[in-house]
């Protein structure tokens, strides 16, 4: 299993970070490696929502389906990853104390053997880390620009 958590702290309430990040199509906005959003479910939010995300890393491109595990407005969102790459990850939506958000994105991921299973997950930790920071900053800079 491959451990890849990254944050940042954004100047809104968690209010307004989670009207950002509801819409999970909108998410291919902000995310540096999601190029595309298909849902494989008539629902398009809450749990037992179930989509594909077609994902690229540099020369890297997979189909990752994730079903959403967890929905609490303005707090989190869990999901499930189902599709070649498995594991959870959390959206983790907490207010600050000086004001403002502090968001986290934390992922467990198994590897399937042709992307090296567990040695390709700590090879490719330090490149998700540096997207998903890229990804966390758009969003902030999303967020901050609607307020």
């Amino acid at each position: 299993m491959t451990r890849v958590r990254v944050a940042v702290d954004i100047g809104a309430t968690p209010r307004q970070v989670w009207d950002s990040i509801e819409d999970v199509a909108s998410h291919i906005e902000w995310m540096e490696d999601a190029v595309a959003i298909r849902f494989r479910s008539a629902q398009r939010k809450g749990v037992g929502t179930v989509f594909d995300c077609d994902t690229k890393v540099g020369p890297i491109r997979l189909v990752d389906r994730m079903e959403i595990t967890e929905w609490s407005p303005r707090r989190a969102m869990g999901i499930r990853h189902v599709g070649l790459v498995t594991g959870t990850g959390r959206l983790l939506l907490r207010r600050r104390l000086r004001g403002g958000t502090r968001f986290t994105w934390d992922e467990r991921l198994h590897f399937p053997w042709w992307m090296g299973g567990p040695v390709g997950g700590l090879v490719g930790r330090p490149v998700m880390q540096w997207i998903w920071r890229r990804s966390l900053r758009n969003l902030k800079r999303r967020v901050e620009a609607r307020r």
